[in-house]
C-alpha cells in the first residue's frame, strides 16, 4: 500500500510512545449537573489528554468525531492554523494513533477536513486505520448564501472522511424518512398501508432470455397455467424465483387480478407489500439538508451572548447526523478538537456519553458555559428535533502531573485506582473498569492480576498490606475464590516487596512484580 512520506515522519511515528501518562484532576467549580452522568470535559493538550484516557477507555469509544485545524494558511481567533504541511502531519499522526487505540471494535472515526490537507489526510488514515476500513467521504455544504467577494471560485463545501470496519458499518443506522410511506397508497380495513406489485418483471432485463430459470407456469384462480407474457406478446420473466413463488402460493400470498390483454381477460399475479413500521433509507453522502456555518454562528451568538464567535463552529444538525448514523443512546462519543463544544452539546442532547478535549481558554469561556446551558435545557440547535428538555451533567478536568517521574517510577501522590488502571492496561491492553476496595484487579486470558499499593488492605506498615506475604497472598486467594471459585490459573501480583521465596512463588503459580520498578509507562 502506498504511504505518505514527510520530513519528520520517522520521529512522528514514535511520538505517541514518548508522551507521558498524566493524571486528570477535576475542577468541580466548572463541572455542572449530575456528576455520575459519565460525561467529561478536559482542558489541556489533546495529545497528552488522549494518552491519559488510554488506561480507562482503550477500545471503548463508539464514535470519534474531530474537526482539526485545516492548515488553511489563515489565522483563526482560537487556533494557530498557519502550520507548514510537515508540521500539520506531525501533529495529526500521533493523535490519530491514540484515537485508534481508543476506538471500539465496532466504532467509527469521522474527520472534518477541506481541500488543503484532505487528500493527504486520506492517505495517512489509510495507513493508520487500514485502507479496507475506509467507508466513505461525506460532502457537507457549509455555505448557503451567495458569495460577493472577488474570488473566481468559492469553497462552499467540506469533507467528512469516515473509517470503520464491517462491524461498524453493520451498526450504522439508516435515515428515517416518512415520505417513503407515500409509495404505499392503499390501506387495509384496519388502516395498514400496502401496495400491490406486479409479479411479472418489467423494464430492464425483463425478458425470458435474460433469466430463463424465472420463466415458469403458475396455476391461476381458474386452474389454468399463467406465464409471464408482456402485452406485446414477448415472453417475459417473473421477478421472483420458482422456490419463492411456490412458498407464496402455499401461504396464499399472491394477489390475483383480472386484466384485459389482446381482447381477452387474463389472471395476473401480484405480490402484496406492506409499509414498514419505521420507514428508513440510506444516507446520501452529499449533505444538503443540514444547517450551515452561518446558522451555526447565529446559534452560538444565541447560546453565548457576548462571547467571541468561534469562526470554525459546526452546526448541531451536522453532528446530529453523524451521531444518528454511528451511535445509539448510551454509546461513548469522543471529540479531541472540541472547539466551542458542539459535539459534546449534541451528544448530551441525544443521550450519548461523551468526552470532549479542548486546549485553549475557550474550554472555560465557551465549552463549559455552553454545556451548562444544555444541562439547563437550552432550546437552540437540535433541541426541538430531539425533544431536549434538560438534565444530565458533566465533569470538568484539567491535566495534572505525570503518573511516572523521569526515571519511570510512580510518583508519591498517585492513588490506588490510578495505578491499578495503569497496571491493568499495561498487562492486558484493555481499560480497567473495576472499583477500589480489593487488591484483586480482575481476570484476563486465564490469568489473575492483583496490586498491593497505598494500603489497599488497610495496613501501610513495611510488613503490612503493600508487601506480599503468606498472609496477603491468602487474602488475594480468598478474593479470587469469591469472584471465581473454579479459577486455578496463574497469578501476577504487584507490590513493594515479596517476603515469599522464589521457589514457593513458582509452586504457587505466582509472578511477583515490584513497584515502583516493574510499573512503567506503556511504551
Amino acid at each position: 500500500m502506498p504511504i505518505l512520506n514527510w520530513l519528520t515522519r520517522d520521529s512522528d511515528i514514535g511520538a505517541a510512545k514518548r508522551v507521558p501518562y498524566r493524571l486528570l484532576e477535576e475542577a468541580t467549580e466548572l463541572s455542572a449537573g449530575d456528576p455520575d452522568a459519565g460525561n467529561m470535559l478536559i482542558q489541556g493538550d489533546n495529545l497528552e489528554a488522549l494518552k491519559a484516557l488510554l488506561p480507562f477507555y482503550a477500545g471503548q469509544v463508539k464514535c470519534i468525531y474531530i474537526d482539526p485545524p485545516y492548515n488553511t494558511r489563515s489565522a483563526f481567533e482560537h487556533y494557530d492554523d498557519n502550520l507548514e504541511h510537515t508540521q500539520w502531519l506531525a501533529m495529526m499522526w500521533p493523535r490519530l494513533e491514540l484515537l485508534r487505540d481508543l476506538l471500539s471494535e465496532d466504532g467509527s472515526i469521522w474527520v472534518s477536513i477541506d481541500d488543503n490537507e484532505g487528500h493527504y489526510l486520506k492517505v495517512i488514515m489509510d495507513e493508520m486505520f487500514g485502507r479496507q476500513n475506509f467507508i466513505t467521504s461525506f460532502i457537507w455544504q457549509k455555505v448557503d448564501s451567495p458569495n460577493e467577494n472577488q474570488s473566481k471560485i468559492t469553497p462552499d463545501h467540506e469533507y467528512l472522511h469516515v473509517y470503520g470496519n464491517e462491524r461498524a458499518i453493520d451498526s450504522f443506522e439508516r435515515k428515517a424518512d416518512a415520505s417513503l410511506l407515500d409509495a404505499y397508497p392503499q390501506r387495509t380495513i384496519d388502516g395498514r398501508r400496502y401496495r400491490d406489485r406486479l409479479l411479472k418483471k418489467n423494464g430492464k432485463a425483463s425478458l425470458r432470455s435474460d433469466r430463463p430459470s424465472m420463466f415458469f407456469e403458475i396455476v391461476g384462480p381458474d386452474g389454468k397455467a399463467v406465464l409471464p407474457i408482456h402485452d406485446d406478446g414477448r415472453e417475459a420473466r417473473w421477478s421472483l424465483g420458482k422456490e419463492t413463488v411456490e412458498e407464496l402460493v402455499a401461504a396464499n400470498g399472491l394477489v390475483w387480478k383480472q386484466r384485459e390483454r389482446q381482447g381477452s381477460t387474463v389472471w395476473v399475479p401480484y405480490t402484496r407489500e406492506y409499509a414498514p413500521d419505521n420507514p428508513v433509507r440510506p444516507h446520501s453522502t452529499i449533505l444538503l439538508d443540514v444547517k450551515t456555518s452561518r446558522q451555526a454562528k447565529a446559534h452560538q451568538r444565541q447560546v453565548l451572548p457576548g462571547a467571541e464567535i468561534f469562526e470554525t463552529v459546526k452546526p448541531e444538525q451536522l453532528l446530529e447526523r453523524v451521531l444518528s448514523i454511528a451511535t445509539n443512546p448510551g454509546d461513548l462519543v469522543l471529540d479531541s478538537f472540541l472547539g466551542s463544544g458542539t459535539t459534546a452539546a449534541v451528544a448530551h442532547k441525544m443521550g450519548r456519553r461523551y468526552i470532549g478535549i479542548e486546549m485553549g481558554e475557550h474550554a472555560v469561556t465557551h465549552c463549559a458555559p455552553r454545556l451548562k446551558k444544555v444541562v439547563e435545557g437550552e432550546q437552540g440547535g437540535i433541541s426541538e428535533t430531539v425533544g431536549w428538555k434538560g438534565g444530565g451533567g458533566f465533569r470538568f478536568y484539567r491535566l495534572g502531573p505525570p503518573v511516572f517521574d523521569e526515571e519511570g517510577h510512580i510518583r508519591a501522590e498517585i492513588r490506588f485506582p490510578v495505578l491499578a488502571a495503569h497496571v491493568w492496561f499495561s498487562e492486558t491492553n484493555t481499560p480497567w473498569t473495576a472499583k477500589r476496595g480489593t487488591p484483586l484487579l480482575g481476570f484476563h486470558d486465564g490469568r489473575a492480576f492483583a496490586l498491593l499499593y497505598n494500603g489497599i488492605l488497610g495496613d501501610k506498615r513495611v510488613d503490612g498490606g503493600n508487601v506480599l506475604t503468606r498472609a496477603t497472598l491468602a487474602l488475594i486467594r480468598e478474593k479470587i475464590a469469591k469472584k471465581d471459585p473454579a479459577f486455578a490459573g496463574p497469578l501476577t501480583v504487584y507490590g513493594e516487596q515479596s517476603r515469599i521465596t522464589p521457589p514457593t512463588l513458582d509452586r504457587e503459580g505466582v509472578t511477583f512484580k515490584q513497584t515502583p520498578y516493574d510499573v512503567k509507562a506503556r511504551r
